[in-house]
């Protein structure tokens, strides 16, 4: 088990955002978080990433805990999170971008593997790599954005809602590049996709409420009931 998070609340200000949280992810999985918009995934991502902290709980990063660590020590353990809004700086490069994602040591000393892998994984950023970032498509900068948190070399990557406004046939190449990742490093995804995101993973948490509310193998929640009557539309 590469991360646990045990009866974790939240609250912003007087709101109770997330109620005894407690979910696992396995060294080698995809593992989704589903349910609809507010429903309380972005924030157990930003609670694992140190952006938020928990009132109570405890979360526990390749045996550390680490719930009250700031967000900098939490990245140089091994955590990347691709964050629901495509945060780019205008005025950088593309390949500035990936080399602002490899500032830590254990990821400088790799950057020119890195760079070749991310490169491979999206050959249009590699097509791009002199261009402004301001320049980018929608889809290209979700791109970007996935690919500079890979040049971290993470072991764990929380990917917020990476679908996101992006036209169906990027989000296909989005999801390809999830599906090809699975054998380099772990993954916790928060995707409102569900059809699509539950083809790719091998674990779910179904949140509603600030709640887990079911959990499984993605192939066996395909077929239950809730799921498929409020969210899959069968």
């Amino acid at each position: 088990m590469i991360l646990y998070l045990n009866k974790v609340n939240v609250f912003y200000d007087k709101f109770h955002a997330l109620w005894d949280i407690s979910l696992n992810v396995n060294k080698g999985e995809v593992v989704a978080l589903i349910g609809s918009n507010g429903a309380g995934k972005t924030t157990i991502l930003n609670t694992i990433i140190g952006l938020l902290k928990p009132k109570s709980g405890s979360i526990v990063f390749k045996d550390i805990q680490i719930e009250k660590l700031p967000p900098p020590s939490i990245v140089r353990l091994g955590i990347a999170m691709v964050p629901e809004s495509k945060v780019i700086f205008p005025h950088m490069t593309v390949l500035e971008h990936l080399l602002l994602g490899a500032q830590i040591p254990r990821a400088w000393d790799k950057r020119k593997d890195l760079l070749e892998w991310v490169f491979t994984l999206f050959p249009r950023l590699r097509e791009r790599k002199n261009q402004k970032a301001k320049t980018l498509s929608g889809g290209e900068a979700q791109m970007l954005n996935i690919a500079r948190a890979l040049m971290s070399a993470p072991e764990l990557l929380l990917l917020d809602e990476p679908s996101l406004g992006l036209a169906p046939k990027l989000v296909d190449t989005i999801f390809e590049v999830i599906n090809k990742l699975k054998n380099e490093v772990t993954i916790l995804i928060a995707e409102q996709y569900i059809y699509k995101v539950l083809s790719i993973s091998d674990r779910a948490y179904l949140i509603e409420n600030g709640r887990i509310v079911l959990e499984g193998y993605s192939d066996e929640l395909f077929e239950n009931v809730i799921v498929k009557q409020k969210y899959l539309g069968r």
